[in-house]
């Protein structure tokens, strides 16, 4: 692997110290970030390795989303204006239930296209019920770094045909598990993935739990108080909140990550603030579905771990990273006043936040010396951008303004996955042409 030196106009480090640096080159070596330089101690004539001239791009760190379903892309738009259950009951389950394998890869891809083409180089994937293993196969293909891992289900009152026995999901979880933890030279990762209290037995619960412990560096993912009738159901059926019921079962640590946690009680954000969960914020999906607005600030300010997730494309229309920055930091304002939700703590939510969720902050997420060269470049030049950007408001601009229209460069471990505004791993003609008729196919089978 050839060095590289990228030189683009600023570099929005997210170091601990929020450094923003101009005039200064990235070194890429072995897909690391050898070092940061500023240019006037570089000799670039003399340069013995690739030299990337980005001069009029802003350079940030790869986005990282906590919560994304990529076995739902290809219904896009087809399960718009419903409220939870029905969503579920009448759309996305039996939508998922009739995905064969060709089906599953060609909604895959199009989320990996969305994903990248949106700057996304890190996310944590809930996967689906069945053939999982094309989920793996498509991740280790496109290079990104993941966790992901089929999603668990043993009983389902709302779409009975849409689960397997508890024996069945604990022997295909671990066999897939040993098959694809670690692989793809540590890049891909398991994050076991019981969808819901509804959707599983306490048994399932309780021993996929106990089956993390032979994965190392693996995650526990889960959905938690998305909607108002859910956290009924959960309190009829167990006699306890969620976060409540999950920690008398002993569920929650450091690495699990749940996803929504909209209507919690004080009780329960102690409960998350006690066991160091991750909660996965998707401001996106929760206002479209009309679920709630999650009390971010005051996580925040408990000390508890949030970071961003798009979610499914059904319940979103959109994958992008962008989208879920903005609007983690509007719908808190008018509950919360105006300073709340500030452009750069919703950037850290969408980068070294994601990371720690993760627990690969030593790895990714912020650009320093050391750290995987997952890199995005913006072109933040353009006439919807302010016209006079500093330092002081380039968080305003991606925040605010920015969109994947902006991204123009997106880099894994160094190699480029994105030039010139095209992603180099998918035709997405072809994506497009494939995914229709997969589509059609899929709806004549429900």
């Amino acid at each position: 692997m050839k060095n590289k030196l990228i030189i683009p106009h600023r570099i929005v480090t997210v170091d601990p110290n929020n450094t923003i640096l101009l005039n200064h080159a990235v070194e890429i070596v072995d897909g690391k970030i050898e070092r940061i330089v500023p240019l006037k101690d570089e000799n670039i004539s003399e340069y013995d390795g690739e030299i990337l001239n980005y001069q009029n791009y802003t350079l940030i760190p790869g986005f990282i989303q906590t919560h994304i379903h990529l076995c739902q892309t290809l219904f896009r738009g087809f399960a718009d204006d419903l409220e939870l259950f029905d969503w579920l009951q009448k759309k996305i389950f039996p939508y998922e239930n009739s995905h064969t394998k060709n089906s599953l890869r060609a909604s895959v891809r199009l989320g990996l296209n969305d994903l990248i083409t949106g700057g996304t180089t890190t996310f944590l994937d809930m996967g689906t019920l069945r053939h999982q293993e094309i989920i793996f196969e498509e991740l280790i293909s496109s290079g990104l770094r993941a966790f992901a891992g089929n999603c668990m289900m043993d009983r389902n009152e709302l779409y009975p045909e849409f689960c397997e026995t508890t024996d069945w999901n604990l022997k295909s979880t671990y066999d897939w598990a040993k098959s694809f933890h670690d692989s793809n030279n540590g890049k891909v990762k398991f994050g076991f993935a019981p969808r819901f209290v509804l959707s599983c037995s306490e048994k399932l619960l309780i021993e996929t739990k106990e089956m993390t412990k032979d994965f190392p560096g693996s995650l526990f993912h889960t959905h938690s108080s998305e909607n108002k009738a859910e956290v009924e159901t959960v309190r009829k059926m167990t006699g306890k909140e969620n976060v409540e019921y999950f920690d008398s079962i002993g569920i929650l640590y450091s690495h699990t990550v749940l996803a929504h946690c909209i209507h919690l009680n004080d009780k329960e954000v102690k409960t998350l603030k006690k066991n160091s969960v991750r909660v996965a914020h998707c401001p996106s999906s929760n206002l479209k579905l009309g679920s709630g607005i999650a009390n971010v600030p005051h996580y925040i300010k408990e000390g508890i771990s949030v970071s961003l997730g798009a979610d499914g494309a059904p319940c979103n229309n959109s994958l992008s990273a962008f989208n879920e920055m903005r609007h983690a930091a509007l719908i808190q304002k008018p509950i919360h006043g105006p300073t709340a939700m500030d452009a750069l703590t919703v950037f850290r939510l969408a980068t070294i936040e994601g990371a720690k969720a993760l627990h690969i902050e030593n790895e990714v997420g912020s650009i320093e010396t050391g750290k995987k060269a997952d890199l995005v470049l913006l072109d933040l030049e353009k006439a919807d951008q302010p016209l006079q950007l500093d330092n002081d408001n380039v968080y305003s601009s991606i925040v605010y303004s920015a969109s994947k229209e902006n991204v123009k460069v997106v880099m894994i471990d160094g190699e480029l996955v994105m030039d010139d505004g095209r992603c180099l791993m998918f035709d997405e003609d072809e994506l497009i042409k494939n995914g229709k008729k997969e589509l059609n196919q899929l709806i004549k089978r429900c």
